[in-house]
């Protein structure tokens, strides 16, 4: 395949927008009150009966912490490691899916964001996998080189006790050379693959990546990955190279009826585990509001919001690369400290960014929708859309960002065109979500988890 299969990993971003012109370089610096926060456990749930003819379950989820992950009888080392990142009780999608996938069933998972998906499959590939030394056990496909990056930094925190299982992250952006000589290197070889569809179909065309011993096969956004032709041909390429009897498990907090059957085609009478109805995809800590403005006054504005609320993190969301690069030079100009994250940046600083963000060196993230998805930051409880999402799919991904694993978050979206309005109009219909005009003031306490 030519060597275009790489760029399928990011979003589309265009080069061509501008923004207005820059507001008073004398605008106040943030307010520096930085509350860090651990992602909180999560609430566990009791589920609909799992036995139901149809394999479905789409119970409503109680509040109630009668489950402990002692309870699902995984492996010592797993427990020892989760008990250090101080979980105790499962989240609701936890609790339903986890005994699923440690048993082998295939799964399709669609919940809320913030709840803990990507902890299912880390712990039941973990718990499940027999590693052979040179062999590849367990491959996590994702749709952007950060969350790769992200899934992989998880595989590495919950397996600490667990020294003889080797995880690597393979995308493109990076010489190639390095994944080969790695699982040429039988004591380097990984048991675990997590990476984007077109740098492991190269690998294993070229014969370098076998996946003859998979027994775990999993797709992180799979709504994201899938929906694509191009990507998908590349997924079912990689598929068609792992043996036929393997578990199979998808997750993701959007999955429309029409994707739902193309990820079924994957799998064997999978576990399909869904939220009741779409106005249960918001996060009940969330706020949300909209301001009314023209083009003009968005840096105005942003500038007001900056200096009023308090926060821990924020992530400012645009349509463009060009946006992005020109607001982030713009805050910093006005003593915002702020850093920017998207496709035209090389991927090496890309990452280096997202740990610092991470890692709570910088309180501002402007980025395009690269970010929208499945990246994990505990610390941000406030996200602002200086521009609207292109649909209520991505406006769902981006606010995710805050109020994770049932904490508080606030989200702000700027509304300057008709077509803005009918954006918002429709994500009020479809998550019946009743969003609100930004009150004059508002009370930190109702965002900020204490």
């Amino acid at each position: 395949m030519a060597d275009h299969v790489d760029d399928l990993i990011d979003y589309e971003e265009e080069e061509d927008e501008t923004l207005q012109p820059a507001v008073a370089a004398d605008a106040a610096a943030a307010d520096s009150s930085a509350a860090a926060g651990g992602a909180a456990a999560g609430e566990s749930a009791e589920g609909a009966d799992a036995d139901k003819a149809d394999g479905k379950n789409k119970g409503s989820y109680v509040g109630v912490h009668s489950t402990s992950f002692r309870d699902f009888l995984m492996r010592p080392e797993l427990m020892r490691a989760i008990v250090d990142c101080g979980f105790e009780h499962p989240s609701e999608v936890q609790q339903e899916t986890i005994p699923a996938t440690i048993n082998g069933n295939d799964v399709l998972c669609q919940a809320k964001s913030g709840l803990g998906k990507t902890a299912v499959f880390v712990l039941a590939t973990l718990n499940n996998i027999r590693p052979v030394a040179g062999a590849v056990s367990a491959i996590v496909l994702c749709h952007t080189r950060e969350l790769a990056y992200q899934i992989k930094n998880e595989y590495t925190r919950f397996s600490k006790y667990l020294p003889e299982i080797k995880t690597e992250v393979f995308y493109g952006g990076v010489p190639i050379k390095q994944n080969q000589d790695i699982l040429n290197d039988k004591d380097k070889c990984p048991n675990i693959i997590v990476g984007t569809p077109g740098r492991i179909l190269a690998l294993v065309r070229e014969r370098t990546l076998r996946l003859s011993n998979v027994g775990s096969f999993v797709i992180d956004e799979c709504d994201k990955v899938l929906e694509a032709i191009d990507m998908r041909r590349d997924v079912q390429e990689i598929f068609k190279a792992t043996p036929h009897n393997k578990q199979v498990m998808m997750f993701s907090a959007t999955l429309s009826k029409e994707i739902q059957p193309v990820c079924k085609k994957f799998m064997q009478n999978p576990r399909e585990i869904y939220v009741d109805d779409e106005a249960k995809l918001t996060l009940h800590g969330l706020q949300q509001y909209y301001v009314t403005l023209p083009e003009a006054n968005k840096n105005r504005k942003l500038s007001d919001i900056l200096d009023s609320l308090e926060f821990n993190q924020v992530v400012i969301f645009v349509k463009s690369v060009q946006r992005a690069k020109l607001l982030d030079k713009l805050l910093n100009s006005c003593n915002f400290s702020s850093t920017c994250i998207h496709s035209g940046i090389p991927q090496a600083e890309r990452i280096e960014i997202y740990k610092q963000f991470k890692n709570f060196q910088k309180r501002i993230m402007v980025a395009t929708d690269i970010f929208g998805r499945g990246i994990d930051v505990e610390r941000v409880n406030i996200v602002v859309n200086y521009d609207i999402s292109e649909d209520a799919d991505a406006y769902l991904h981006r606010v995710g960002r805050a109020g994770r694993f049932g904490t508080k978050g606030l989200a702000i979206t700027f509304v300057a065109t008709d077509e803005d309005k009918k954006v918002l109009e429709s994500v009020q219909e479809r998550f019946e979500v009743n969003i609100t005009e930004l009150p004059a003031t508002i009370d930190s306490k109702t965002y900020m988890t204490a």
